[in-house]
This record gives C-alpha cells, structure tokens and sequence, in this order.
C-alpha cells in the first residue's frame, strides 16, 4: 500500500481581538493534533524513506511555528522542540540517503556495477534508518499519553509576558502590566 503524502496543513485562524498567549492556548493544540494525526496515519502506510520527506517538512512547519511562541511558554515548550528537533535529526539522515543516491545515479550517467552496489547499500541504509525512525516514533514520540502530554501543556500553560521596558525607553506615565492586570484581577503590577 502506498501512503497518501501529509495532507496540506490546515489553517487555524487566530482570534483578531486575543493575544499571543490565548491564540496559543486554543489554536497550537489543534496543529499538534493535527500533527499526530497525520505522522499516525503515514507512518501506518509504512512509507518509503522518500515518502517520509513530507513528515520531515511537517515537522519543520511545526517546530518553527511553536517557537514563535516561546516567550509565552516555559521551559516545558523547549523539551518539545527538542523533541521535534530529534525527529527532524531522524528524518534528516534518512532523506540524505535518499538524495545521495539521486545524486549518484544522476551524475553517474550509466548503471555500472559499482554504481549499482551504491545505490543498493544507499537503500538499505535508507530502509535500516526508515524502521529505526518507526520505532522512535511509535516507543517514545508517539508512545501512549505523549500526544495527551503535547496538548495539555500547550492548553494550558501559555501566559502573556509583558516586561518594563528599559529605562531609557520608557514613557512618561508607564505602568507596567502583569498577568494579574492583564487578566482582570485588582492586584499589584509587577515586572517580570
């Protein structure tokens, strides 16, 4: 069976009048369970190492999205990141094997033997490196709760930052606001 390619990514519109953190909170769970929705089904077709490439450029998308939001997240967005970034070290290595035998074939002009013997080693390189990436992906990406663990995270924990300015920019009359003003409580601002 052959895997239908990731599907365009959808687009999740955001909320004109919120801020970063509450377009986070609603909007960046869906695109990670949209994520692993897609990832799931693909990797269910077992994919060629060329058919992976487009779970490679999902998880780029995903991985520089979720960074544009790094100052509303702590440090538990960086283990995702890392987490995506390990993914995309697996997926990188696996489409090197595939461009380099493009490369070989294409440069090479004619099948030789030696040519041929490349080429295979290429692929199985490929393939050897194809089933250690389903491993991961199912063992300890997609291992039960992770997905639970991706979205509850993202849910809950953005906050807006706002922080004082420096004080040579700052403006007559400047307040600094905190997540207490900025949420609606009667409470004393603070820097961060």
């Amino acid at each position: 069976m052959i895997p239908r390619p990731i599907a365009k990514p959808q687009q999740i519109g955001w909320a004109a009048g919120a801020d970063a953190a509450e377009n986070a909170r609603t909007r960046l769970p869906k695109l990670v369970a949209a994520y692993f929705a897609e990832g799931r089904r693909l990797l269910d077709g077992n994919p060629s190492p060329a058919e992976l490439h487009a779970l490679r450029l999902a998880s780029k998308k995903l991985r520089y999205t979720l960074e544009l939001f790094r100052t509303c997240y702590g440090r538990g967005l960086n283990a995702r990141i890392d987490a995506l970034k390990s993914l995309q070290q697996m997926l990188g290595d696996i489409n090197d094997t595939v461009a380099a035998q493009r490369t070989i074939e294409a440069a090479a002009g004619a099948r030789t033997p030696e040519i041929a013997r490349v080429t295979r080693l290429l692929r199985g390189r490929g393939r050897a490196k194809a089933a250690e990436f389903r491993k991961h992906w199912r063992e300890l990406f997609d291992a039960p709760g992770r997905e639970r663990w991706w979205i509850d995270y993202l849910a809950k924990k953005a906050r807006t930052r706002t922080r004082e300015p420096h004080p040579a920019r700052r403006q007559p009359g400047h307040t600094v606001l905190s997540r207490a003003t900025t949420a609606g409580r009667d409470q004393q601002p603070r820097a961060f």
